[in-house]
């Protein structure tokens, strides 16, 4: 690929920042309220591909001992199992949402879903590590592209309100369910069948997408085609690559790790050159206008909802299993309950932002998730705490979707439908970095805090967790500002 110009060169160039203004819905429905005939087998095959690629992000946690055993992987490299898709998954997300706005949304879903079933039927069939892992990376990346292709398609096919409310609040429900499903699903499928089938089914999924998706999707056309801005899409791949690579560096070896601060200054320096080479361009990758006022804040509160559910759901089951003595099997049921209230608060929150506004979404789920997380930090190693575990965690699912899809609608209101792949490459770059930021910090706490046991620990950590909705709540009480047609239409 040629960059075509220096960097010097770049310097030189007058920045141009449009202004992120209401645009026309470009819905095939121009009332927005109910789902069309095609909208809805529309939205099932996105639903049905954003639900896959959320089950693959955990699917093999329970499965890679044996894996391992089955393909001859040393026990220090089964991680790059997981860490080789999160890197490729995290890292590409952003520049494939800009790709996607730039060659066509529709086209580039369907891509990655070929890209998803191919590499899919080489991991099901792997016959050692290598093999495998270029299977997870070629998963990773397609989970890059389809992930806010499909999600830019939604905005894109309903306009602000309450049809697009609803189709968000029913991906972002499939998405936090595909999350907590993929660990119960590969622990069943590695005990009856083989490991294999967690990759075999993907390939089934994906014949069936690519058969429907073309005659299902549509998407407006596309006015504006401004050039793709090739320097700025490597300084933010490999900044996001850094990070995410220094975040789990931390995670397997601690927060003192050289290895991990030594990636996480690179990326703080990556992302550094890349907002210089950014407000030096014309036609930039993120225009400096979008990171600004609601996108801003929105994705921020997105960063800290993944953070903290996901990171709680990694304390939870080792308090399980390592605090109650439950099999991980019996925890990953256990903590279904959590993957139900998610399904629940994603058909409530899209009622509470008509009722409301999505600010006032994200700040009530973050206040009731604080409410119920809290309890836990005072957990014992009775079982008599079971109960209560089932009932706070299953509000605490609720109260989370509802913040997730409020900072979904927050982080698409206003931006031009050219744009839309973007903001949604950003909503998708901020949930899984939240994913991979929540864990390695939570086990530091937990860590940090053990005494004879890890329960001292588990409690510390689940109290932070607590405080930190409850900051995040605050923070977007005070700093979010929706803008005025967004919370016009939603008043409406």
């Amino acid at each position: 690929v040629s960059i075509g110009r220096s960097l010097g060169d770049m310097s030189k160039t007058e920045t141009v920042t449009p202004p992120i203004r209401p645009v026309a819905p470009t819905s095939i429905n121009p009332k927005g309220q109910r789902f069309t005939a095609t909208q809805k087998i529309a939205m099932a095959v996105l639903l049905t591909a954003n639900f896959t690629l959320a089950v693959d992000f955990s699917i093999l946690n329970v499965a890679l001992p044996h894996i391992g055993t089955d393909l001859g992987f040393a026990t220090s490299a089964l991680h790059w199992i997981v860490t080789s898709f999160a890197l490729c998954a995290a890292g590409f997300t952003l520049f494939f949402g800009r790709v996607a706005d730039l060659f066509g949304r529709k086209r580039f879903f369907l891509v990655g879903i070929v890209l998803l079933g191919v590499s899919s039927l080489i991991g099901g069939v792997a016959t050692g590590p290598a093999m495998l892992i270029c299977a997870r990376v070629g998963q990773g990346i397609a989970t890059a592209m389809v992930t806010p292709a499909a999600l830019s398609l939604m905005t894109t096919m309903f306009p602000e309100g309450p049809a697009r409310s609803r189709a968000l609040g029913l991906n972002g429900a499939l998405m936090a369910a595909g999350f907590t499903t993929g660990a119960v699903l590969g622990g069943l499928l590695t005990g009856a069948i083989s490991w294999r089938w967690a990759f075999f089914i993907n390939v089934a999924l994906a014949v069936v997408v690519i058969i429907v998706a073309p005659f299902a999707l549509q998407e407006p056309k596309r006015d504006i085609r401004p050039r793709l801005d090739v320097p700025g899409a490597i300084l933010i791949t490999l900044a996001l690559v850094s990070l995410v690579f220094g975040i789990d560096s931390a995670g397997r070896g601690g927060w003192g790790h050289p290895a991990a601060w030594a990636t996480i200054l690179l990326a703080i320096a990556l992302f550094a050159v890349f907002f210089r080479v950014e407000s030096a361009l014309r036609e930039p990758l993120v225009a400096p206008g979008l990171l600004q006022g609601n996108v801003a804040w929105g994705n921020i509160a997105g960063l800290l909802a993944f953070a903290t559910e996901t990171s709680l759901v990694f304390l939870l089951t080792l308090y399980l299993q390592d605090i109650l003595g439950y099999n991980a099997i019996t925890a990953g049921l256990i903590l279904g309950v959590l993957g139900i209230g998610t399904v629940v608060g994603g058909l409530i929150a899209p009622k509470l932002i008509g009722k409301t506004n999505s600010k006032t979404a994200i700040i009530i789920g973050f206040l009731i998730q604080a409410a119920a997380t809290l309890p836990l930090a005072f957990v014992s190693d009775n079982r008599t705490w079971l109960v209560p575990l089932l009932i706070v965690t299953f509000i605490g699912g609720i109260a989370n979707l509802v913040a997730i899809v409020g900072y979904t609608v927050t982080s698409t209101a206003g931006v031009p439908s050219h744009q839309q792949g973007l903001a949604t490459g950003l909503v998708t770059m901020s949930q899984q970095v939240g994913i991979a930021l929540g864990t390695p910090i939570m086990s530091a706490i937990a860590t940090g805090f053990a005494t004879a046991t890890l329960l001292p620990g588990l409690r510390a950590a689940i109290g932070v967790n607590a405080a930190l909705c409850l900051v995040a709540a605050l923070l977007i009480a005070a700093f979010l500002h929706l803008p005025r047609a967004s919370a016009a239409t939603h008043e409406a």
